[in-house]
């Protein structure tokens, strides 16, 4: 345990401790700093100021600190607090700009609990939970679950503040994308087809569907496939398993064998071994009445549409890619993603499957 002396510019000496990332000072700490600035949290026997508190205010000539008899300028007190708290000049990057722009911000678990404009502690309730992370430092989508069921839980907005290499800040509004909006297409399908099933056959990497009928069917109405000429459409692995299923296609392979189920997504999975994984997202994209189609030119799974009308093919809501419940987020991956989908208007969700359901995480680029 180290001892500090800690100094309020009004003259008042206060004999302090630091214990647990703290810096203690006594009672008469509380007007100066706490009462006018809501810095520190009250206990019967003083205010603790949080290292990352204390940082500011030494920053902002409010305070001085000793050890031993020692006045430790900024720098000292910033590598002191470094040893003992890590990536606490990440913190401290984020907890001076959100002060700058004006915000009143307390430590939390979640690093920062910041309050809405015009608001503070004791008269709002905070709105957001601020989580510090540098570009370099991947994050778990699990890590991204957990701090999004602990904001929901207490009705607050997660975000994630980066910290790129040369001590820039970027926002993220990071949330489950049915949280603050109906996660629902329009399309309702309803296909005027005789004869069904048809007969599709499984070539390489494509499944090709015969007949004029039902290739401009299946295309005009639900924007499925490709068209190939005027009596063939291209149809990808994952739309030629849904037809299947929905009774509307037969699937083959080359040498006229009918394939079952299991048949075609082993021989899809050889091609594609991501398939079952986009396939379960996909699938439920349907069911919420949504149009997927390839998000191949956009660097991701899927773009997908809300609705379809013939001969209309409108602006896609949202891109979205699929990852497993243990994927790690690389932040210059995902930034470069985010800005992508933004840069042409529309939503970033990423999808993952994890056994009773399905997980839906949109991150927005914000400012703060």
């Amino acid at each position: 345990m180290n001892s500090f002396f800690l100094k309020i510019i009004s003259g008042v000496l206060l004999k302090t401790k630091v214990q647990k990332n703290y810096v203690f000072a006594g009672q008469e700490a509380i007007p100066s700093l706490h009462d006018s600035g809501y810095f520190g949290r009250v206990k019967d026997d003083g205010l603790y100021l949080r290292f990352v508190e204390a940082a500011y205010l030494l920053f902002k000539n409010k305070i001085s600190v000793s050890q031993n008899g020692k006045e430790l300028d900024f720098n000292a007190f910033m590598e002191f607090a470094a040893l003992f708290e890590d990536f606490f000049e990440l913190k401290y990057i984020v907890y001076k700009d959100l002060k700058e722009r004006g915000y009143y911000v307390q430590s939390s678990a979640a690093d920062f609990r910041v309050y809405p404009r015009g608001g503070h502690p004791g008269k709002t309730a905070a709105k957001s939970f601020v989580f510090v992370r540098s570009e370099r430092m991947p994050i778990s989508f699990s890590e991204i679950i957990a701090q999004i069921n602990n904001a929901q839980n207490v009705r607050k907005q997660f975000v994630l503040a980066v910290v790129d290499e040369e001590s820039d800040i970027t926002y993220y509004d990071v949330k489950r994308a049915d949280a603050y909006s109906k996660f629902e297409g329009e399309m309702t399908e309803s296909f005027d087809l005789e004869n069904a099933p048809h007969k599709a056959v499984l070539y390489k990497e494509r499944v090709i569907l015969s007949g004029k009928n039902v290739a401009s069917v299946l295309h005009d109405s639900a924007f499925f496939g490709k068209i190939m000429d005027d009596e063939r459409i291209l149809l990808s692995f994952v739309e030629a398993l849904y037809l299947s299923e929905k009774g509307i296609l037969k699937l083959y392979d080359m040498e006229e064998k009918e394939l079952t189920r299991e048949a075609f997504i082993d021989q899809a999975s050889r091609v594609d071994p991501e398939f079952m994984k986009k396939y379960i997202i996909y699938n439920e994209l349907k069911e919420r009445h949504f149009v997927p189609k390839t998000g191949f030119k956009f660097g991701t799974h899927f773009r997908v549409y809300q609705k379809i009308e013939a001969g209309k093919i409108p602006h896609s809501e949202f891109l979205l890619h699929v990852i497993s419940p243990d994927f790690e987020f690389k932040l210059p991956t995902t930034s470069g993603a985010i800005r992508l989908a933004n840069s042409v208007r529309k939503r970033m969700i990423y999808a993952a499957d994890i056994g009773s359901k399905r997980e839906y995480i949109e991150f927005e680029r914000i400012k703060m």
